[in-house]
């Protein structure tokens, strides 16, 4: 079972945690931005298989790539119906960051990584921390690394988002958590 109480529309259930969660809660600080400059794309695959999830990550690379930043800024590629086992996903991260490179976009691009059951390395399943990258369905989230940069040189202390982070979310709770994400009440937060 998901902590996400998702609904049936991805790219709406999507809209809605980038809303309340990461810009609500400002999981990630430079969200906000590209958000309000309408600079981020919902790109959703009906992708079954790995292979073919493979297919449309090189197929949305190459539109970021091809893209005007002032456009579109970063992708969130939505795949509800491929690796919702987070440890198929997880798997499915290293061929992410092989076509990255096969497609000579090593420091141009990069995937970065949200799950419905998403598990940073040495937690338990259910620790609240775990939840800074829990997304209503597995999705890669493409990044130009010039905006990163950016971003990263623009923010005071970088360091501390993680741990602001897991403070955040242990005063949230998951009951707090799944109130946040309520789908069916109250406006877009943001």
């Amino acid at each position: 079972m998901t902590e996400n109480p998702a609904g049936t529309d991805p790219i709406a259930d999507t809209r809605r945690w980038l809303q309340r969660a990461v810009i609500g809660l400002n999981l990630c600080p430079f969200a906000k931005a590209v958000a309000v400059r309408d600079q981020v794309r919902f790109a959703l695959s009906d992708a079954a298989t790995p292979e073919a999830l493979l297919q449309a990550l090189a197929a949305e690379l190459a539109l970021l790539r091809d893209t005007d930043p002032d456009a579109v800024d970063t992708t969130l590629l939505i795949h509800p119906r491929v690796l919702g086992d987070f440890l198929d996903y997880n798997d499915f991260l290293d061929a992410a960051d092989a076509l990255v490179a096969s497609m000579g976009l090593d420091g141009v691009l990069q995937v970065a990584s949200f799950h419905p059951r998403y598990r940073f390395a040495g937690s338990g399943e259910d620790d609240i921390e775990n939840f800074s990258n829990r997304s209503p369905h597995p999705m890669l989230h493409l990044l130009r690394e010039d905006s990163v940069a950016r971003a990263v040189a623009a923010y005071p202390d970088p360091d501390v988002i993680v741990e602001r982070n897991q403070r955040t979310l242990r005063r949230l709770g998951r009951a707090g958590w799944r109130a946040l994400l309520t789908w069916e009440t109250g406006p877009e937060r943001g």
